[in-house]
């Protein structure tokens, strides 16, 4: 909950030492000599840059550390110059302006004393009057000091307009001198990439600047963020109509004035409208570029069959019989269909060979001397590949390589179209998880003449981001597909497939309380003693009965509100098998209590989060949504959160802690593309929109040796009976399916008589 100015303690006093600072985000813990009493207290907080002498103005409130005590927890920061000798002595000695150090700082201040911060600003060439200062080294020392003065500014307006200080940072990166000035003119930029602040933010601060309701840049910002708030929904356009009736919404106003500012919007070629999909259908111009993209790189690659190798049939027979398997016959077509296509798709349910014809195509790959790069969107996908296959893999992220982009201040690929990937052909798993943006960069760093096999399950959740990737491309009848659809004699023994299979068909899975099989249903009908019997399997059922350590165990839930969603569920679970210890340390962050020992989950995708081997022998960048870790130590003193992400050790400052959630239970959705050894899945009473049967079978097809619902059997029936599904609007499928245009009315993704949700009118932050 914000809390007002009014509200929060007010300290003043002079910054005596800086104890930690992290340069990437701003994040500090600090010594202030308060003022008033002349005592030393612990101030943390978000404050780039902040130096020993600097005077500081700190509104915000007073938190207890386990350890280390009272700390003062800044929220509204306001920096002054050094005033006096002995603070203007201890700023300048910090190191603070590039080009002084202690020694030439006294020196300065025996020659100008008082004044050197004027000199050094708007009369640098005087300091060579200095025993050991060149003309050049004035100039560096000058514009050292204007950096920090256009920092300080920078930050001062944002304290000053309760905007977030870690914004500062990326803002100067972008902008430079000039950002307060950009700021000003359209504080709508906040908006932008890598920045992100929400419209209700930026809107607040134009109307703070005098801005009118009509202005241009308000209206414009509004559109876009119209059609950006959607993107989150998974669509990669909005027709037109529903654009400016939502957009009117949040705006207010007259319809015309909207109108003409989305004309000017096309001008500028920042949206584009396409008629598509039976659809007058308005993207936002990456989007667009995204799609059309896809469409007509895969076209390309479909354009015409490659020459199979001359002994394949041979060649077949050799791989079966070095995997000691005698293939099915659609999957001996799975294997031809690589050699013959430069781009296929393979589909199937659990139980039905995926696997076995994967490990078939990269034999055959391997035979004809091609270097195979395999990919999935998340890391645990990508090590389950990595353990089916028997070869590296690695999510698409890395593949592409992160890279930090110092014109935007935003990081973006090394592998693109000037940089392709040193590769003969990619296989991609997962590929429902996969939105139009990722693809289009995929598609876009293969080299001519690479390969694409993509996988996955159509029948399970669609990516997280825009579009609707994989059952667009299979609903477009335009590539060359194998679906595998026999369940072989092994996978049906199994009563998970067996269940799956009939969720997939609407009946409702055959529920029993018998827990000698891999599937069976505990009957809860109060949330509450769900929650009970979920602890007990976690903490003690499993462990002892079973021999399933809670570390293998994943619990999931439709919802993350309620009696049995995951954040209650996660509080419980926490309790219950990784309770307080001596010598365990523990640390609140916002609502949530961190603990070593946790398993956790990121929230959102991290591109510039630096992380480490366990043996030191690797580094890199980037931890992405969904990548699940283990907290191995907290640092009581700087608040430092280290995890293990599949031994990629990863460092979190506090300020970033809200990128993670506890992991104990996990809502379905953030499920997508893992695998765990046992799956208990809470069947409670949701919103209609969770109770899906996309859910369901999502849910059950996780589970690779064990899985238990617990809960309302009637939950369950209605999950598997309702087939509804959001709908997604999308050209994608009609972009492919341009030979038969009479059919493009039908092709927005999954057709329903839902409406697309649609951001509505916020309240001014």
């Amino acid at each position: 909950m914000d809390t007002s100015p009014s509200e929060l303690i007010f300290l003043d006093g002079t910054v005596s030492a800086v104890i930690y600072r992290n340069e990437e985000n701003g994040y500090t813990i600090l010594r202030l000599e308060t003022t008033d009493e002349g005592e030393e207290v612990t101030v943390v907080g978000t404050m780039p840059g902040v130096n020993p002498g600097e005077g500081l103005s700190v509104h915000g409130q007073w938190t207890r550390h386990s350890t280390y005590g009272e700390q003062f927890k800044a929220e509204i920061v306001e920096r002054r110059m050094p005033v006096g000798e002995k603070a203007l002595l201890e700023y300048l000695a910090s190191g603070a302006i590039k080009g002084i150090g202690a020694a030439t700082a006294r020196r300065l201040l025996d020659v100008f004393g008082e004044d050197i911060l004027t000199v050094i600003e708007e009369d640098p060439q005087q300091l060579t009057k200095v025993r050991g200062i060149s003309p050049k080294r004035a100039e560096t020392i000058h514009q050292s000091l204007c950096l920090q003065l256009s920092m300080r500014r920078l930050l001062d307006f944002l304290s000053a307009h309760s905007l977030p200080l870690s914004i500062a940072t990326p803002l100067y990166r972008r902008y430079g001198d000039l950002a307060l000035n950009a700021l000003r003119a359209n504080p709508y930029l906040l908006m932008e990439d890598p920045l992100f602040v929400s419209f209700p933010a930026a809107d607040k601060l134009a109307m703070d600047l005098g801005f009118s309701p009509e202005d241009p840049l308000r209206l414009e910002a509004g559109i876009l963020y119209t059609l950006a708030h959607n993107l989150d929904n998974g669509h990669v356009f909005l027709p037109y109509a529903k654009l400016l009736a939502a957009a009117q919404r949040l705006l207010g106003g007259e319809a015309d004035a909207v109108e003409a500012c989305f004309q000017d919007l096309l001008d500028q070629g920042r949206i584009v409208r396409d008629a598509i999909a039976g659809q007058d259908a308005c993207y936002l111009d990456k989007l667009y570029h995204c799609e059309t993209y896809v469409a007509h790189a895969l076209l390309a690659m479909d354009g015409g069959e490659l020459c199979p190798p001359d002994d394949l049939e041979e060649l077949l027979v050799q791989i079966q019989r070095d995997q000691g398997l005698t293939y099915a016959p659609l999957q001996v077509e799975a294997v031809k269909t690589a050699a013959r296509q430069q781009v296929m798709l393979l589909t199937g349910g659990p139980g039905t060979g995926k696997t076995t014809s994967l490990r078939g195509i990269l034999a055959l790959f391997d035979h004809l001397g091609l270097r195979t790069a395999l990919t999935a969107p998340t890391g645990r996908a990508a090590k389950r590949l990595a353990e089916t296959c028997g070869a590296e893999a690695s999510t698409i992220h890395r593949l592409l390589e992160t890279r930090y982009d110092s014109h935007t201040g935003g990081l973006t690929f090394a592998h693109n179209q000037r940089e392709p990937l040193d590769t003969d052909a990619v296989i991609l798993d997962e590929a429902s998880m996969v939105d139009v943006v990722l693809m289009q960069a995929l598609l876009e760093a293969l080299p001519g003449g690479c390969r694409l096999v993509l996988v996955g399950d159509p029948h399970q959740l669609p990516s997280v981001g825009p579009g609707n990737l994989l059952s667009d491309l299979l609903r477009s009848h335009r590539l060359p597909t194998l679906r595998l659809t026999e369940i072989f004699r092994q996978a049906a023994a199994s009563a998970i497939i067996r269940g799956a299979r009939a969720v997939d068909e609407g009946h409702c899975p055959t529920l029993t309380n018998d827990p000698k099989g891999d599937f069976f249903f505990l009957r809860r009908l109060d949330p509450g003693t769900a929650v009970d019997t979920i602890v007990d399997l976690c903490r003690r059922r499993l462990p002892q009965n079973m021999g399933i350590p809670p570390d293998q165990i994943q619990v999931l839930s439709p919802t993350r509100k309620g009696t049995a969603g995951t954040a209650a569920l996660n509080r419980a679970l926490q309790a219950a098998v990784n309770p307080p210890a001596p010598g365990k340390v523990e640390k609140a962050f916002g609502p949530t209590l961190f603990r070593e020992g946790d398993r956790v989950m990121q929230v959102k995708n991290n591109y510039d989060v630096l992380w480490a081997s366990a043996d030191g022998k690797e580094v890199g960048m980037g931890i992405f949504n969904g990548d699940i870790g283990q907290i191995t130590a907290i640092d009581p003193s700087s608040g430092l959160v280290t995890v293990d992400f599949e031994s990629h050790l990863a460092q979190y400052t506090p300020d970033m802690m809200t990128q993670l959630e506890p992991a104990y239970a996990v809502t379905v959705h953030k499920a997508q593309g893992s695998e765990y050894r046992a799956v208990i899945l809470a069947a409670v009473e949701a919103a209609p929109m969770l109770l899906t049967r996309g859910v369901l079978y999502t849910a059950m097809t996780r589970a690779r040796e064990l899985l238990i619902l617990v809960g309302d059997d009637q939950v369950v029936a209605r999950m598997a009976a309702n087939d509804r599904q959001q709908r997604r609007y999308s050209g994608l499928r009609a972009r492919l399916s341009r030979a038969a245009p009479e059919q493009e009315e039908n092709h927005v993704s999954a057709q329903t008589t839902a409406e697309p949700a649609l951001p509505t009118p916020m309240p001014l932050l």
